[in-house]
């Protein structure tokens, strides 16, 4: 009992050395703890996965080839760490050929897209950076048409990961995000996704999966890093030292458009089996004995190109990425022209909303549903485009929407969230 309360008094001697104690044992019980639920997602995660490398293929057929476009840089130098201890087990359990390609500096995913040989699947592990390298050098290829149709997954390792809302659960563990996402590849089920192709007047084109933004809030947002002391903060102060420029700060451009498209009926996943062959024989003779049709000129009605001018505070093209339908009947983008009339006070608050929401269109914004559209800006017109988080400098360019260009692999449970919700 002595003992005790000599303890409980050189505790009490000694507060303030006690109450650092308590909190960085605290902490530092929080730390493990955390480690080691880490570990046992992991552990669950490569236990899923030897299911898929367990089965059993016949000798006769190749083992499927993965090739993974790994950018180290993302996440601030982090990625590659995260993908070999969350992804990597996972992919090499499953039975496939992995192949891992990690670039070494900005824009060389292109480059490599356009000598890739021959592979099953694609898996893009960084960010929106990444992702819109990879699907760029892709769509340059000569041969693009047939390897459009090739699966692509994603493994969201970047600081900015815009395309894992659409695809996977939300989850605020980076683990179980990359994880579940491995996962998801393995199982293979995708989606359609549309993509923008930009093309400037000299340039080749760029192609995006989220979108394309021009104007003040962009710009504010790209400077809210150089803040960084200030916190939470730091996205107020950038647009709220942004306001001491001109003001109103006003983005004056043209604009022409074309209507919504209607949607095609989509292609079977799975090629028809061949007919025998006294039913091809037949068909051959019918079609050499039969006198040639005339065919009719189909007349191709005027393409209805619609103008404007405009003047706003910021300017944003979007894919419906963000809000799948699958079961919509027009193809088009979404251009959203802000008013130039904000406050300095609404352009702060707005700001903060930007920044978790780019594309997001405010109330009183003029939006404009687009398959195709010209964007001409004055002669000397300074600045910068974000082309799925991407700086690009600002120029005329022409953005046309490819209507479920691409396959993207996404978490079974999403896929059957989007039909429940257009069923209803």
């Amino acid at each position: 009992m002595a003992a005790a309360m000599k303890v409980l008094t050189t505790l009490r001697t000694h507060w303030k050395k006690t109450t650092f104690g308590v909190c960085l044992l605290s902490w530092g019980g929080n730390w493990l703890y955390g480690k080691h639920c880490d570990n046992l997602l992991r552990r669950a995660a490569c236990q899923e996965a030897q299911v898929f490398g367990n089965q059993l293929i016949p000798s006769s057929m190749p083992l499927k080839k993965a090739t993974v476009f790994l950018n180290p840089a993302a996440c601030k130098g982090k990625a590659r760490n995260l993908f070999e201890a969350n992804a990597a087990p996972i992919l090499h359990l499953s039975g496939m050929d992995v192949t891992v390609v990690k670039t070494d500096y900005e824009g060389q995913a292109k480059k490599l897209l356009e000598l890739m040989e021959n592979t099953d699947l694609i898996i893009i592990a960084g960010g929106d950076g990444t992702v819109q390298e990879v699907i760029t050098g892709l769509l340059r290829r000569a041969d693009e048409a047939a390897f459009s149709k090739i699966p692509i997954g994603f493994i969201p390792l970047g600081k900015t990961s815009t395309l894992s809302h659409t695809l996977y659960p939300e989850s605020t563990n980076q683990v179980e995000h990359i994880t579940n996402a491995t996962l998801a590849i393995l199982k293979g089920e995708t989606i359609p996704l549309d993509v923008l192709q930009i093309k400037g007047e000299e340039e080749q084109p760029v192609f995006a999966v989220t979108g394309l933004r021009w104007g003040s809030y962009r710009d504010a947002g790209v400077k809210a890093s150089k803040y960084w002391y200030l916190g939470p903060l730091k996205t107020k102060a950038a647009h709220f030292f942004s306001t001491f420029k001109e003001w109103p700060q006003k983005h004056q451009a043209a604009l022409m458009y074309l209507g919504p498209t209607e949607r095609p009926p989509e292609e079977p996943e799975e090629k028809p089996s061949r007919p025998p062959l006294y039913v091809r024989l037949y068909r051959r003779l019918r079609l050499y004995w039969s006198s040639p049709s005339k065919e009719i000129p189909k007349e191709v009605a005027p393409e209805d190109w619609e103008e404007l001018k405009l003047s706003t505070v910021e300017l944003s093209i979007a894919t419906r990425n963000r809000q799948l339908d699958l079961t919509r009947t027009e193809d088009f983008m979404d251009i959203c022209i802000e008013a130039d009339t904000v406050s300095k006070g609404q352009f702060v608050s707005r700001g903060s909303q930007k920044m978790r929401d780019p594309h997001t269109c405010p109330e009183g914004s003029q939006c404009i549903q687009a398959s195709r559209c010209i964007l001409q800006l004055p002669e000397g017109t300074e600045g910068s485009f974000g082309i799925d988080n991407e700086e690009y400098e600002a120029m005329p360019v022409e953005v046309k929407l490819l209507p479920r260009k691409l396959r993207f692999i996404c978490d079974p449970r999403m896929r059957e969230q989007m039909l429940r919700a257009a069923v209803q």
